[in-house]
């Protein structure tokens, strides 16, 4: 293909790049936009090299080589964005969200740890009543999970290899316990309000059925590190689901349509943090938890500490950020 024609045929592109680079450059530009921007990108890239392959005129190749270092400067500059914002969710954006939503996700709270206390007592003195909740199967297996003399036989032959791979396990078992109990919020919260307590009876039953056993230590020791994480996780996912749930309910002056909208906008920003705390979850629970060469006190001391440090992160991240914003607003 001769110059002129080359040319010719992409010119268009060229010049529609440009102004995308031109929006990027005034930063009068949206995501959507940046996602054909990136396409287009790639293929400013092709044509540079086709132009160099075919030794067309330095003026062409100067052209395409100038707009696609524009190019290379706005996508690098907008990764750095995006790991910025994430960074500034994780430290300040989050916890301002827990607290903002503090009594619903204390409503949540006492509706999955609630059940949990009562059904594990229960379950303690009359063991039998687990029966009432799962299969003597599904029993049976958590009686061999938590068997010390299983423990330590499993610990001997387990390697690297299946600790990655149990990670992949827990955060996709995570993720969806998560997801189910955010997404059912839908159905008026009812769905959100049900997972909650399905997930504390559950936890509830294990705890007091191990225990009547005296399987409490291998148990707790197991949980309560990656707990900290995975259990205050669930209960948030459950707060936000409730609140797409409630704003059918009570809409306010608002129609349910928009109610929903405005709720799922505030519920996502939980969510994305419910998602950051499953991930940690699910990577302790692959490599510290079942580590058999961790001893239980370490495990209770580390434990401990991390659930304090949850609630010291939720109680007080974020607010040097908030009361800025607050003395900016004044001004």
């Amino acid at each position: 293909m001769k110059q002129q024609q080359f040319e010719a045929k992409y010119r268009y592109e060229w010049q529609d790049f440009e102004s995308q680079l031109e929006l990027l450059e005034s930063k009068k530009t949206s995501d959507t936009d940046l996602t054909r921007f990136a396409k287009n990108y790639r293929k400013i890239c092709y044509y540079l090299a086709l132009a160099q392959e075919r030794r067309y005129s330095p003026d062409i190749i100067t052209r395409l080589n100038g707009i696609a270092l524009r190019g290379h400067q706005q996508l690098y500059q907008h990764k750095s964005n995006v790991l910025h914002n994430m960074l500034t969710f994780i430290i300040s954006g989050f916890p301002q969200q827990i607290r903002l939503h503090a009594k619903l996700i204390g409503f949540a709270s006492a509706l999955f740890y609630g059940p949990a206390l009562i059904f594990g007592l229960l379950v303690y003195f009359t063991p039998s009543l687990m029966f009432s909740f799962q299969s003597p199967d599904q029993v049976a297996d958590l009686v061999a999970m938590y068997n010390p003399a299983n423990n330590a036989e499993s610990a001997e032959t387990r390697g690297s290899e299946q600790d990655l791979v149990m990670f992949g396990f827990y955060i996709r078992n995570n993720i969806g316990i998560g997801f189910q109990t955010f997404a059912s919020g839908i159905l008026f919260g009812l769905g959100s309000i049900f997972f909650l307590m399905f997930n504390g009876l559950a936890l509830g039953g294990a705890s007091g059925f191990l225990s009547s056993l005296e399987y409490n230590v291998p148990f707790y020791s197991f949980v309560i590190t990656h707990g900290a994480f995975e259990l205050t996780a669930i209960t948030i996912a459950g707060a936000a689901g409730m609140k797409l749930g409630f704003s059918l309910l009570s809409p306010g002056q608002k129609s349910r349509k928009q109610a929903l909208l405005d709720a799922g906008k505030e519920s996502i920003q939980l969510v994305y943090g419910v998602i950051f705390f499953l991930l940690i979850a699910a990577f302790i629970e692959a490599f510290w938890s079942s580590s058999s060469t961790i001893t239980s006190t370490i495990k209770f001391a580390v434990g401990g500490s991390l659930w304090v440090l949850v609630f010291t992160y939720f109680y007080f991240g974020g607010r040097g950020a908030q009361k800025n914003n607050s003395h900016m607003e004044k001004r």
